[in-house]
């Protein structure tokens, strides 16, 4: 193990996992009863996604997940987390049962438990079923009865193994990027759809919390919230506000009203129409814990052209990049981390953190991704740092198991620490993986001294 990563200190329950979701590596769109989500919809949709690919395949995990179970094995993770698909449990997201959809997910957890490795379930990793999408989907107030009747549908089914529950991945990014900045699915871009969609999300998320409670005994409840420090491009005063503003809708919007039991003050503004009384409470419930997905900064800058008024930036021209080959900025990690635990009080697991690249098999079979294992180093780092000054630091994730579906990118960047060939399938374990397997191996073994 590298000397420049410490660990030494990591709690006897530290967390060592690896993170999928169900459209970016399961395939089988069409098989067992599975019923088409907004992101099926997406790929049919001309230069909807930037390579013209889709997800049918993906990574085939649908069929190969015992192959994917034992190279987590090999890796040594304690834990998977992953996402279900919706439209494969409800097809028409409401209403009648796929009993197929229902059945792959208990073989996966199964296995799962039978190899040791706890299941780490994600309820929503943004595919909305179509039918829902159709009644108006997260811009409708209904959509947070649907959601409670599927966690119900979930938590009935698997609780009695399943611990680990996570409401929702990445609020921000799906509600933003589906409603107001054309990069994702639905791919509408309105002020109201998207205000309304924030409201009705964070309703569907405190549904789904009590839900959680009262059929699971022992569950260990979790949101996942990406989260970045917002700095003005070039630190120019016309692009203040625009950052400022995105900030509360990309790192405060789903946060705060979950935890805190308000929206930050620009925000709070604007939706206020769309708040009934009572909504905060149903928001604002107790969670076990705060999942982060973190990769870097944004830069943000001034476009009046824009949904909103902001845009993304570029990083400064002279940012370090440690060797990795683009810039990093691993300060901004630590620091994020220090002020999830002075703003929201709980115990943090980093449930996403990576990089991506063009990595290829060699001729002697190997894939070597030296910039993945740097990238790593220096964020193992930066979180060690934040632990020791005082961040309650319970997991870590890498992103992603597998290379996949990258969402509106396609196939171009490969963010896995397993190769997939994405024509045969053929899955081969990276330089990195083998990396992390001896980081988990090490930390282990530090924490077993007395």
């Amino acid at each position: 193990m590298p000397a420049s990563v410490d660990t030494t200190g990591f709690p006897a329950d530290f967390v060592w996992g690896v993170s999928t979701s169900a459209y970016q590596v399961e395939g089988a769109v069409t098989e067992d009863g599975r019923g088409a989500s907004i992101w099926d919809t997406r790929c049919k949709t001309k230069g909807g996604i930037g390579d013209g690919s889709n997800a049918d395949v993906a990574c085939d995990h649908y069929h190969r997940w015992p192959e994917d179970i034992a190279l987590m094995q090999g890796i040594g993770v304690d834990a998977y987390r992953f996402s279900i698909a919706w439209p494969r449990l409800l097809p028409r997201g409401r209403g009648a049962v796929n009993e197929a959809g229902l059945a792959f997910y208990d073989r996966l957890i199964d296995s799962l438990l039978e190899k040791g490795i706890e299941p780490w379930v994600c309820l929503y990793h943004w595919d909305l079923p179509q039918a829902l999408h159709d009644r108006g989907g997260w811009t409708s107030r209904d959509g947070a009865g649907w959601f409670a009747d599927y966690t119900a549908l979930c938590a009935k089914r698997y609780g009695d193994r399943v611990k680990r529950w996570i409401t929702f991945n990445e609020f921000s990014v799906f509600t933003l990027f589906g409603y107001a900045i054309p990069w994702a699915a639905p791919g509408i871009t309105d002020r109201a759809a998207h205000l309304k969609a924030i409201h009705h999300v964070n309703l569907a998320h405190g549904a789904g919390v009590d839900v959680l409670r009262s059929l699971v005994p022992g569950a260990s409840i979790g949101a996942i919230h990406n989260r970045q420090k917002i700095i003005p491009e070039h630190g120019r005063a016309e692009n203040v506000e625009p950052a400022a503003l995105l900030d509360e809708h990309w790192n405060k919007a789903f946060p705060d009203p979950q935890l805190l039991g308000h929206y930050p003050p620009r925000l709070a503004e604007a939706i206020e129409p769309y708040v009934q009384p009572g909504d905060m409470a149903r928001i604002c419930r107790p969670i076990d814990w705060f999942g982060l997905n973190h990769y870097g900064p944004i830069f943000a800058k001034a476009e009046p052209d824009s949904t909103w008024g902001y845009w993304w930036g570029d990083a400064p021209p002279d940012a370090p990049d440690y060797g990795v080959g683009w810039a990093i900025f691993p300060d901004a990690f630590r620091e994020e981390l220090l002020d999830i635990q002075h703003t929201y009080r709980l115990p943090i697991v980093v449930t996403e953190n990576g990089c991506g690249g063009s990595d290829v098999v060699d001729a002697e079979g190997r894939v070597n991704d030296p910039h993945r294992i740097a990238y790593f180093k220096i964020y193992q780092e930066a979180m060690r740092a934040a632990m020791r000054e005082g961040a309650d630091v319970r997991g870590y994730f890498v992103w992603s198991l597998l290379d996949n579906f990258e969402w509106g990118t396609g196939y171009g960047s490969r963010f896995g620490i397993v190769h997939v060939d994405f024509q045969t399938l053929k899955r081969t374990p990276k330089a990195s993986a083998r990396w992390y397997a001896d980081l988990i191996k090490a930390a282990r073994a530090a924490g077993s001294q007395p």
